[in-house]
């Protein structure tokens, strides 16, 4: 049976790049070979320590989610215990709902994006074709929709008019910047 874990190491803040990555890899490889898989890998990079180990008041904090057996948090544990690199380790096991949660979190956020992405596209080949349609038009000036929905017009083109409605929806900073400009 698999379960998901979180493995919170600090190395020795001398550590380079390229050592940095050997370690994980070596950790990514030991995870593989016994039929786990590393979910998420976070650098926080170089912090401050809450108090000295081995001399050193600083050091590299990395975190890793995973989803191995449980035999394998053994092997884990045995190979960062010998590593000189290594000041301080942790592995823990997560709660499962808050780890189904955060799975579904994740593929709505792709699902979002995967949506976005394609409107985006389909937005494109339409205005590809109109584009192509009417070539006269094109060269009208006429108002772009920014991302926050506001239209944005050409110095040529002028703006339309607002209305009574429109004018008492207007924030109070925007008004107070109007009264201040007439003074």
């Amino acid at each position: 049976m698999r379960r998901d874990y979180e493995l919170g190491f600090i190395l020795n803040p001398e550590v380079n790049e390229e050592q940095t990555r050997s370690i994980l890899e070596r950790i990514e490889q030991i995870i593989n070979s016994h039929d786990g898989q590393v979910v998420k890998i976070n650098q926080w990079g170089r912090r401050r320590l809450a108090y000295p180990i081995q001399h050193h008041r600083d050091g590299n904090y990395v975190f890793i989610d995973m989803i191995l057996a449980p035999e394998t948090v053994l092997e884990l544990d045995r190979n960062l215990r010998v590593s000189e690199e290594v000041l301080r380790h942790l592995i823990t096991r997560r709660d499962p709902k808050a780890v189904q949660k955060e799975r579904e979190e994740r593929a709505e956020r792709e699902a979002r994006e995967a949506a976005a992405a394609a409107a985006a596209q389909a937005k494109a080949a339409a205005r590809a074709t109109a584009g192509a349609e009417s070539e006269a038009e094109a060269a009208t000036p006429a108002p772009v929709e920014a991302e926050d929905e506001m239209a944005v017009y050409s110095p040529d083109e002028e703006a339309p008019a607002l209305t009574e409605e429109d004018l008492t929806y207007v924030p109070p900073a925007l008004e107070e910047d109007e009264e201040s400009s007439e003074a």
